[in-house]
């Protein structure tokens, strides 16, 4: 009976969770905002002038602003000025370098880089890992490891707790049949989320919905 009560609780927890802390982010980055620039923005107009809301919407502005900003090679260079900065800075360097990385392994400009999602045997075990091709092409790996029409393939562990760049034959690599989104997620958070399920069900869906040709 309790087994039975703690697996139900279990369920609903997973459940509840995940929407909870999204939600609860969201509040917290709009509530942010609102505070802090509407502080700014009630210190530079008058009173009257400033209605709830727009901390948030200039929230919005900022970085919107910001990415259209970052399409400029000046701002890419100055900002890219100021990281080398920081990675040069004791303790800030490490807490600053590892939420980088974090955030920059799902940037869409991240995604782009990978080329393709493969699989490699581990072997004769059976295992295999799945990985990302970073580099495709050989001649921009370093001189020493460009033998064997080598490609450089990265690993990431689960829960983004670092990851593996690994110089491979492209022969030792096979494609798998998995978008960037699906692969990502589904090593990131080690199989939990079961890739490719839901893409499965929509094509036997979209399958069985085709109605058949007439003779």
């Amino acid at each position: 009976m309790m087994k039975s009560l703690s697996k139900t609780f279990l369920t609903g927890l997973i459940t509840i969770l995940p929407v909870f802390l999204t939600a609860y982010l969201l509040y917290w980055l709009a509530v942010s905002a609102e505070s802090w620039l509407g502080n700014l923005i009630r210190m530079a107009l008058p009173a009257h002038w400033y209605w709830p809301g727009m901390g948030l919407v200039a929230g919005l502005g900022v970085v919107f602003v910001v990415g259209l900003l970052m399409h400029a090679y000046v701002v890419q260079r100055l900002f890219a000025m100021a990281e080398e900065m920081l990675y040069h800075v004791p303790l800030i360097k490490s807490v600053y370098r590892a939420i980088r990385d974090f955030f920059d392994f799902f940037s869409p400009a991240k995604q782009q880089d990978f080329d393709q999602v493969v699989a490699v045997s581990l072997g004769d075990t059976g295992m295999q890992a799945v990985g990302f091709v970073t580099e495709a092409r050989t001649e921009r790996l370093p001189a020493d490891l460009r033998g064997q029409d080598n490609i450089l393939v990265y690993f990431p562990l689960s829960y983004m707790i670092g990851g593996y760049a690994v110089v491979l034959p492209r022969s030792a690599v096979r494609a798998v049949d998995m978008n960037m989104e699906e692969a990502m997620r589904f090593t990131l958070t080690a199989g939990v989320t079961g890739a490719g399920v839901a893409r499965d069900k929509s094509r036997a869906k979209a399958g069985a919905a085709r109605p058949g040709r007439s003779e």
